[in-house]
């Protein structure tokens, strides 16, 4: 069974349920004969063609897979033409072993900050020393929400990819520095969970 086929059954259902419903609101007004039929729903081919809206089915170029694996190294964040994401993607780049960062805790990363398309950097907390981190208590919403959603499931000692659409970056109302409606991306190392 396909998308499509999935999608047309279930909206044949509530349809043969919400046909039925008149039938046993109005009680016995109706003959015997109309009450008990079974409506049956439309078989698949009958299904009226819907215009459906349209799915992000564009791929998103995989990211994770140009960036370094070494986690001594700064990560730099690839240009890519792919379109822009409308939801978050999280690529993991490598796997931790090490305590899981969850609502609750506070995670301690390190982090390069990048425009999406165009690879430009425009914060990293590199820039303030090699064993410089950000700490980001998940859940208390410091930090804009693709960040803290895009760390949350990491475990320590891991590197990941996170691609931020606007919407859950800056939006209209960016810091100084990036440009409203920036799609962002960010290469984050989990070194510890408190």
């Amino acid at each position: 069974m396909n998308h499509r086929t999935v999608r047309r059954t279930l909206l044949a259902v509530p349809l043969s349920l919400a046909l039925s419903l008149p039938l046993a609101a109005c009680g016995g007004d109706e003959p015997a004969e109309l009450a008990e039929a079974p409506v049956e729903a439309p078989l698949e081919e009958e299904a009226p063609a819907v215009d459906e809206a349209p799915v992000d089915e564009a791929p998103v170029e995989e990211v994770a897979t140009e960036v370094s694996t070494d986690l001594s190294v700064r990560p730099e964040v690839p240009p890519t033409d792919a379109p822009a994401p409308t939801e978050l993607v999280t690529e993991d780049v490598v796997v931790g072993d090490g305590a899981e960062a969850t609502v609750g805790s506070t995670a301690q990363v390190k982090y390069v900050g990048a425009f999406y398309g165009t690879g430009e950097e425009f914060d990293a907390s590199w820039d303030r020393g090699e064993d410089e981190t950000l700490p980001v208590p998940l859940g208390a919403g410091q930090v804009i929400p693709g960040f803290e959603q895009g760390i949350e499931g990491m475990q320590v000692g891991g590197r990941r990819v996170i691609t931020i659409p606007s919407a859950l970056a800056y939006g209209d109302q960016p810091p100084p520095g990036i440009p409203p409606g920036s799609d962002l991306v960010f290469v984050v190392d989990l070194v510890s969970v408190d």
